[in-house]
């Protein structure tokens, strides 16, 4: 999905001194020649008209190699005021607590965060609270209405982007198919991983943000979510909204109800307890290795496998209404492939952890996700002998 290259970043400019348009070079560890940016858009006010300079005092080799010299396309949000929370502790009392399954001190820090769209590598994304910066005189300003407007235009390409990734199928024309073939499942399936993943990639993006919901539905194309959201919030009854249907298309389903009821909402949305271990995990991991740059693409296949548990699992498991069987135990099959993937890379982070405290919170992580897996495992086979 996204490019992240924020790591192997030594430094680099973006200069938005003329409106409309958006340039930047950046140089990457290990590549002679700056990466050239040439796209269309603006900056966030803070840094519209202006052209900021940036620099990574500890550049990491091993990413970025994949991105094309030239980027043309259009911005998407760039910003050096984007407020994200980070642990307000050192390393060392972050993994004691995390490993005691206490709370740990968070404190919020304005990130630089520059993001484009390109016609060649898609989503790229820098972010990160450590850079140095130096941000020049503006030579043009952006009033509030032009940066409401430039922040829209960046939310619809993002949901322009999510829309090729996912690829959603067009409907039958007559009806839904069988549950019961299994070409069509398959189908489903797929459609439903490309819809985790990036309803993933949303919600890492906005979860600090305080309109979160609305703007994870927009980006993800869910317009009958925005409609029911608008006249909730007017007080007024609505119709089933258009997303609940997309989502039985792509494996999760739904209520037949012909309403949005308070009573059947919290029946649809009523949380199993085995995805609310999985989120939970997942939550956990995400703040027990991102401060870890020494094993990255371990770090980040424990928590992105246990996201991926939790978001099937919250299709398959939640809400009380009975699924079909050969749909929950495919989910779980799959399940508990991420699952071994996630134990298997956290074995290696344990390995190569030389800080006693982490190693006994990854080691604590690591038993509960194999507690989780017998879950599943039992599961299975009372669904098998049903």
């Amino acid at each position: 999905m996204a490019h992240q290259i924020d790591e192997a970043l030594v430094r680099g400019e973006i200069d938005n001194t003329q409106e409309g348009k958006t340039t930047g070079w950046l140089w990457l560890l290990g590549r002679p020649e700056p990466i050239t940016l040439d796209l269309v858009g603006d900056c966030w006010r803070d840094l519209a008209g202006a052209r900021l300079k940036f620099r990574n005092g500890d550049p990491q080799p091993g990413y970025g190699a994949e991105i094309e010299e030239v980027q043309k396309g259009v911005v998407g949000d760039m910003t050096a005021s984007r407020k994200i929370r980070v642990p307000d502790c050192s390393p060392e009392e972050f993994a004691a607590r995390s490993a005691a399954g206490e709370n740990v001190p968070m404190v919020w820090k304005n990130t630089l965060y520059i993001e484009w769209f390109g016609d060649t590598n898609g989503r790229v994304v820098i972010e990160t609270t450590d850079f140095e910066m130096e941000l020049s005189d503006p030579e043009w300003g952006m009033d509030g209405d032009a940066e409401n407007a430039q922040k829209l235009a960046n939310m619809q390409a993002m949901r322009d982007f999510l829309d090729l990734v996912i690829g959603r199928r067009e409907p039958a024309p007559e009806g839904e198919p069988s549950k019961d073939d299994e070409f069509e499942w398959e189908e489903r399936l797929k459609e439903s991983d490309r819809l985790t993943d990036a309803y993933q990639e949303v919600m890492e993006k906005y979860m600090d943000d305080p309109d979160a919901e609305q703007k994870e539905a927009f980006v993800m194309g869910w317009d009958g979510l925005l409609d029911a959201m608008a006249s909730e919030s007017e007080g007024k009854q609505v119709d089933v909204p258009d997303w609940r249907r997309e989502a039985f298309e792509a494996g999760e389903e739904t209520s037949d109800s012909d309403s949005w009821k308070e009573e059947e909402e919290e029946e649809l949305f009523k949380a199993h307890p085995m995805q609310q271990e999985a989120q939970e995990l997942a939550m956990r991991s995400f703040d027990l290795v991102r401060e870890d740059s020494r094993e990255p693409s371990d770090g980040s296949e424990v928590t992105n496998a246990l996201m991926s548990v939790a978001g099937k699992l919250a299709g398959a498991l939640n809400g009380t209404y009975e699924r079909e069987a050969g749909y929950v135990l495919a989910i779980l099959k799959r399940c508990l492939s991420w699952l071994n993937d996630s134990l298997a890379a956290c074995g290696r982070l344990i390995e190569v952890e030389i800080d006693h405290d982490k190693a006994r919170a990854l080691e604590a992580l690591r038993d509960e996700i194999f507690a989780l897996r017998q879950k599943m495992t039992d599961l299975r086979k009372e669904l098998k002998g049903s």
